[in-house]
């Protein structure tokens, strides 16, 4: 951290050295303008005699500006640069007023300026260091006059030199007073730039820290303004909802927690009173369609002043959670449907068998185009109707135990697509499709299982498009360990109401006996996979199969 600051230091100095040469020049061009205005008024030495005397001292200014600025720029010590600047404008002003008068030069209050520039440079040290220089060089001018050396050399009258030495003292007590407030003014500004840089640093970690602890937390947080739009969006809140934060701020919140008109107040009033703040749920959708359950809960944001000037939100992803309460409830309700299944099956299957098989022997005793004979006709299709249904119950009270192998999932899917090309429900106005990988790709897997799988979602699929329309099958593998079956119509779909019962028993929504998919779902979780579903009114159904791939 000290090399960090250091650094930071050694940079501002050399950004402000700039300043310091730059600036220079330009005092230097000001002060020639104004001895110019000054010497066209004031009696005296002609202007001419007077440019002659500062022009030598205004052209090595000058030469010295360039030859400070590629200083500058080659030599990175910007602290002995500053120190060598100030020494040579001390020994300059010490030229300009040994040439321009002497102890009695205008040009000695300059002697002020560097002191106190020197201070904002070099701190307080070099600050009285220059003070005492300007006060040797000065008594330097003053003692080279007195003993009659230079252009304004002193008359050695008694009351020139007590002249001379009571302008030197004032001078020199000016000079050092002015260096040691410089020095003392430089102190307390250097104490107050290392306690606001490490203020700042304070204030930056801290800062730090709490994007840290916001960003490690595993619930999503979302910061508002009173409005609810959306200030910040931690990592966790992006992988809940799939939303990146740079697409999402500035958005109100609503977008993912629906109308909070009400939901709102009730949180503020419970934070007043000292309460428990309320637990709210809401559907969103994510980026790929997917309905999200989020559980959040509101929480007031205040200000230094004790104002509220925002929100807090903080949510969980419910789905899972939702799921499988939903899915323990199903299981409960399938066990009871089992159990029911499996007490009735027998006690149907046996007495119909008889009755169906004396319909036919009475049927093969009677006409066929009479109307008894069309009557059984009905009742023997009416039975194996009847029969495969107690065949479904039995399938899915007491499914068989998976014989689990290395299943080619495309040759099961084209061996599908193969048989519904060849059933009474494919008709003209229905189109297959099928996108699927050139190479085979093995599922661990029952074959008899997950073609029964594919066979009952598909024709599901078909009886949802009564009027026609586009069916296809594609194949990926989101993971390597992974591959995932959908299974896409376009035709009426389904109610968020529908999509939710769709797995249960007797929740048929095409007319069927209601126990297609509920066997495809038992099977689906008997391989250890995954089944979602994606509908709306209108728009058709994609139901998603995810499985583990062969090892």
């Amino acid at each position: 951290m000290a090399n960090d600051s250091g650094k930071h230091s050694q940079v501002s100095l050399g950004a402000r050295l700039w300043w310091l040469i730059s600036g220079r020049a330009g005092a230097v061009v000001l002060l020639l303008l104004i001895s110019v205005l000054w010497k066209r008024s004031a009696p005296g030495p002609s202007l001419i005699n007077s440019l002659n005397i500062v022009a030598p001292i205004l052209l090595t200014v000058a030469a010295l500006t360039l030859i400070y600025g590629a200083a500058h720029l080659l030599w990175k010590d910007c602290l002995t640069q500053a120190r060598i600047q100030f020494f040579v404008d001390v020994f300059l002003v010490t030229w300009l007023v040994w040439a321009t008068g002497n102890v009695h030069s205008p040009y000695a209050a300059l002697y002020i300026v560097v002191i106190s520039v020197a201070s904002l440079f070099i701190g307080p040290r070099g600050a009285m260091i220059t003070s005492v220089g300007s006060v040797a060089a000065f008594n330097t001018c003053a003692l080279l006059a007195i003993n009659g050396i230079g252009p304004f050399a002193a008359v050695n009258a008694e009351d020139s030199i007590a002249n001379t030495i009571q302008s030197l003292g004032l001078s020199d007590v000016s000079f050092l007073v002015v260096g040691l407030l410089a020095a003392k003014l430089a102190e307390r500004q250097s104490r107050s730039d290392v306690q606001l840089a490490a203020t700042t640093q304070t204030l930056a970690s801290l800062r730090a820290l709490h994007e840290r602890i916001v960003e490690s937390i595993r619930s999503g947080v979302i910061t508002t303004d009173l409005q609810g739009n959306i200030y910040t969006f931690n990592a966790a809140a992006e992988e809940i909802t799939g939303y990146r934060a740079a697409d999402v701020r500035g958005q109100n919140a609503s977008i993912f927690f629906g109308d909070m008109a009400q939901r709102i107040p009730d949180s503020m009033r419970a934070a007043a009173a000292g309460r428990a703040s309320p637990r709210f749920e809401a559907d969103s959708l994510a980026p790929d369609g997917l309905v999200l359950r989020l559980g959040f809960s509101i929480f007031p944001l205040f200000a230094e002043s004790g104002e509220t000037s925002g929100m807090v939100i903080t949510f969980q992803d419910l789905t899972d959670v939702r799921a499988m309460e939903e899915t323990s409830r199903r299981q409960d309700r399938l066990a009871a449907v089992g159990r029911l299944a499996a007490s009735i099956a027998h006690e149907i299957r046996n007495p119909l068998a008889a009755m169906r098989g004396s319909i036919q022997m009475l049927r093969g005793e009677m006409d066929g185009d009479s109307e008894q004979a069309q009557l059984m006709d009905i009742i023997l299709r009416e039975s194996d109707r009847l029969n495969n249904i107690v065949a479904d119950y039995l399938n899915y009270a007491r499914p068989r135990p998976a014989q689990l192998n290395n299943v080619d999932v495309c040759a099961l899917i084209r061996e599908t697509f193969k048989l519904l090309r060849n059933s009474a429900e494919l008709s003209d106005t229905h189109t297959l499709e099928d996108e699927l990988p050139e190479q085979s790709v093995f599922a661990k897997g029952d074959p008899e299982q997950l073609k029964q799988v594919c066979w009952n979602v598909a024709r599901n699929a078909l009886r949802a498009m009564p009027d026609g329309g586009t069916f296809r099958i594609s194949l990926t593998r989101p993971e390597p360990d992974r591959l995932r079956i959908s299974f896409i119509d376009n035709g009426c779909g389904m109610a968020p109401e529908q999509v939710e019962r769709l797995f249960e028993p007797f929740s048929s929504t095409t007319g069927g006996t209601g126990l297609g998919l509920s066997i495809v779902y038992q099977i689906i979780r008997d391989h250890n996979g995954t089944i979602n579903v994606r509908s709306r009114l209108g728009e058709g159904t994609t139901i998603t199969v995810e499985l583990p791939t062969a090892s």
